[in-house]
C-alpha cells in the first residue's frame, strides 16, 4: 500500500500532466528511469524539451524552488544528459519545476519554467550530440 507521501506526489504529477497538456504540450515521459537516473515529467512544446520537477506539498504555502535542492538539480541535469544522449534528440532543453500545493479539495499549481540552469563550470557535460 503507498505511503500517503508517495499518493500526494503521485496526485500531484498528474495534476502537473494534466495542466502540461492543456498548455500544449506533448508528454514524453512520465517517470522517466535509467538506473538511478530520474526525470519526474519530460514534455516538449516548440521543439524545446522541458525536464519537469514536480514538488507537491500539502501545505498551500511554500517555496518550491527552495524544494529542489543543489543535489536534485545536479542529479536532473546528470538525468538530462542521459536521456538526450541515449534518445539523440537535438533539440533545446530546459529545466522547468511544478509545484502543487493542497490537495484534492483545493489546491495551486505553479509552473516555474527555466527554474534553473547546467552550471558548467561545475558539470562535465556536453547536451549536444
Amino acid at each position: 500500500m503507498p505511503s500517503q507521501a508517495k499518493s500526494l506526489g503521485n496526485w500531484g504529477e498528474t495534476l502537473a500532466v494534466e495542466y502540461l497538456i492543456g498548455q500544449g504540450y506533448a508528454i514524453l515521459e512520465r517517470n522517466w528511469k535509467m538506473g538511478h537516473l530520474e526525470v519526474d515529467i519530460i514534455a516538449m512544446k516548440d521543439n524545446i524539451i522541458a525536464f519537469v520537477e514536480v514538488k507537491t506539498r500539502g501545505a498551500i504555502e511554500y517555496d518550491p524552488v527552495s524544494a529542489v535542492d543543489r543535489k536534485k538539480r545536479k542529479r536532473t541535469i546528470t538525468s538530462a544528459d542521459a536521456y538526450l544522449k541515449m534518445n539523440r534528440l537535438p533539440y533545446d532543453f530546459r529545466f522547468d519545476i511544478i509545484s502543487v500545493s493542497g490537495g484534492p479539495d483545493g489546491f495551486k499549481l505553479e509552473h516555474l519554467p527555466d527554474a534553473y540552469f547546467p552550471s558548467l563550470k561545475s558539470h562535465n557535460y556536453t547536451f549536444r550530440l
